[in-house]
């Protein structure tokens, strides 16, 4: 589309296929589109091609979404037992560029590691007076709806189905999880809203899936109770799901959040959350459907006072008992740290808790906590390391490996905005994690790597390289010069930008960091603290329960320590709280030195659009370094070992 960023996808990026001869052979809708695709590259079609992709003759062991890859007597092949396999087997072959066809390869197997992979988009028909169009987006409005009603020309959502499937993604909920009143009727008298994008989304391979308030019963159908184990309730979600799979065949399923942050759930009535679950995965069950049952609950009016409430705890207290009772088509959706998509976080333990139930893992690709598209902060680094975390032991399982039948889910980083994402080079989060999700063992620098050459297909290596120098470390640079050391939050209530150190301290939501003149830290060890680190298998209980042994980037989640204790790095916390911060800040600064150097390298409007984020992500990383060095100082009285002005 005119004026619309071509992200990762430019037709630059199609020039060694397009400059070939290519063979489709296969029928269906995703067959068609790789054909459209060909067609669109250039590519002449062909008896005697370059470039042959095929569904196989008899089944194999690739499944629907894996393929087959090799290159032999001057052809590359792709061969998938499925036409989803096909379409992701091309855009594998456009990924590759020349080295597809270059030289003769061995045949090469590839196959999703994890079933669902699925953006979450929390996006509101209406503008919410609080939470905007598009609850905790940087990006602009709604790829889907405006000004209450569905957007008239949906070619965008198209072409992001195209962008989605070219780097894996296969499923789409596509309204806020804190389903408000309007919202409440797509799943209705509405439902015809939800079909249109589900058209849009299908030629690529994308099922669409949507998040339903709890209460529906009462809201939507005149009931006067959503209590899920009442027959007439059952019964009213049984025929209304009926009614979706009717409008939509390839429907996906429900997402719920219930029982968290006012949102309606099952405790109304008694009930736990597998019974709330079940009621829906029964009325799903018939048509293959699944639900995604969140299990964000916490306890969001805490009193401050009491350190024996924790909200760490919360998700583990509520869910790990219920291990087990979940039905097959109840997938519960964890967060993959026990808060909130900080900046730093441990694994959940829940992941590790709940083997008789499938899991999906929840990531946010909207930088929420980590610069709100704003920043420069690439997060595959991050979420590679959650993914290849082994929760029992070093031969225990890898997360990834327990999500394997669940997926793994990204709160999306898209909206209107020209750029898709705000920030041009946030891009590349949405892409890892369709690259993630696919191939959880992947190297995020190389997944860096593969998005710069298809978004800068023409790039000289000053640019390239000069990318890759400015994001790749990019999330420890974030984390040097804002929350020290695991902590979390300190951020401005509400919007969640900026630093604001004692701004959440004496809220009801459970986000302390207890720092007095002595120290700072949250103690939840099994000795003093809450108890937290006894909800991990061994050997993290014991690890995160010792000072000695607990990691330094995550002291102050498990701890509550004096500014003077020595970390294993050898600094003090002090000290180390003042040096990252004026490191990261003077980080923040290279990082747009060396983009000015490269700018005009690329198309004019993205460098302006670059240079107004990293001029904001400069003035925001000197905010919160002389505000969190200066607050930790008088808290303290500790000076800086070396001099620098503190405020």
């Amino acid at each position: 589309m005119t004026g619309i960023h071509p992200a990762w996808l430019p037709a630059e990026a199609f020039r060694a296929v397009g400059s070939r001869r290519v063979a489709v052979h296969g029928d269906g809708e995703l067959v068609d589109t790789i054909r459209a695709e060909v067609a669109s590259a250039g590519s002449p079609s062909s008896s005697s091609p370059d470039l042959a992709l095929s569904i196989a003759a008899t089944p194999g062991s690739l499944g629907d979404e894996g393929f087959a890859l090799a290159r032999s007597d001057g052809v590359t092949t792709v061969v998938a037992d499925a036409p989803a396999g096909l379409l992701y087997g091309f855009f594998h072959v456009v990924r590759l560029g020349e080295a597809a066809f270059n030289a003769d390869r061995p045949v090469e197997e590839h196959r999703p590691a994890l079933r669902r992979r699925m953006v979450e988009h929390w996006d509101n028909v209406h503008v919410n007076p609080v939470m905007g169009q598009v609850e905790r987006g940087y990006a602009g409005g709604s790829l889907f709806w405006e000004r209450g009603a569905l957007r008239a020309d949906l070619r965008r959502v198209r072409d992001y189905a195209r962008l989605l499937a070219s780097c894996g993604i296969n499923a789409v909920a596509v309204n806020n999880v804190n389903v408000h009143a309007t919202e409440a009727h797509l799943l209705t008298d509405r439902l015809g809203e939800v079909a249109a994008i589900a058209a849009e989304l299908r030629p690529y391979g994308i099922r669409v899936h949507l998040s339903v308030n709890f209460a529906s019963p009462i809201m939507l159908g005149g009931l006067a109770t959503a209590d899920p184990l009442d027959p007439s309730v059952r019964e009213w979600w049984a025929a209304t799901t009926s009614r979706v799979y009717e409008t939509i065949p390839d429907f996906g399923g429900y997402v719920v959040k219930a029982d968290s942050e006012g949102q309606p759930g099952p405790f109304a009535y008694g009930r736990s959350h597998a019974d709330g679950a079940n009621m829906l995965a029964d009325a799903l069950a018939p048509h293959g459907g699944v639900v995604h049952w969140r299990a964000f609950v916490y306890n969001h009016r805490q009193d401050w006072r009491d350190r024996s409430t924790d909200r760490a705890r919360a998700a583990y207290d509520h869910f790990a008992p219920l291990d087990g009772q979940f039905h097959d088509n109840a997938i519960l959706q964890v967060k993959h740290g026990p808060i909130d998509f900080q900046t730093r976080e441990p694994v959940s333990p829940v992941i590790a808790a709940m083997p008789g139930t499938r899991l999906a893992v929840e990531l946010q690709a909207t930088q929420e906590y980590t610069g709100q598209q704003r920043h420069v902060c690439y997060l595959a680094p991050m979420w590679s390391e959650m993914l290849r975390f082994r929760l029992h032991a070093d031969d225990g399982p890898a997360v990834a490996a327990i999500a394997e039948s669940g997926g793994l889910v990204a709160v999306s980083n898209v909206g209107d905005d020209p750029f898709w994402t705000g920030h041009p080079l946030a891009q590349a989060n949405l892409y890892a994690f369709g690259r993630l999700a696919w191939a959880p063992d992947a190297d995020p620098l190389a997944i860096l790597d593969e998005w710069i050459g298809l978004t800068f297909p023409a790039a000289p290596p000053q640019l390239r390289q000069t990318l890759r120098a400015m994001m790749d470390d990019s999330w420890h640079t974030y984390e040097k010069y804002t929350a020290p050391l695991g902590v979390g939050f300190m951020v401005r209530p509400g919007h969640h930008y900026g630093p604001d150190v004692d701004g959440y301290e004496y809220t009801s939501w459970g986000t302390y960091h207890f720092a007095d003149r002595d120290g700072v830290g949250v103690d939840r060890t099994r000795a003093t603290g809450t108890g937290f680190t006894g909800q991990y298998p061994q050997p993290w209980a014991d690890v995160y329960e010792s000072l000695d042994q607990c990691p330094d980037e995550l002291l102050l989640f498990f701890h509550h320590v004096p500014y003077g204790h020595v970390l294993r790095s050898g600094s003090t916390v002090i000290q180390h709280i003042y040096d990252t911060h004026f490191d990261g800040a003077d980080e923040a600064a290279r990082i747009r030195d060396s983009w000015s150097v490269v700018g005009h390298l690329v198309d004019p409007g993205v460098d302006a659009r670059v240079r107004e984020r990293l001029d904001e992500q400069v003035r925001s990383a000197e905010e919160w370094r002389d505000q969190i060095n200066t607050y930790f100082f008088r808290k303290s009285g500790v000076p800086d070992a070396k001099n620098r002005r503190i405020y």
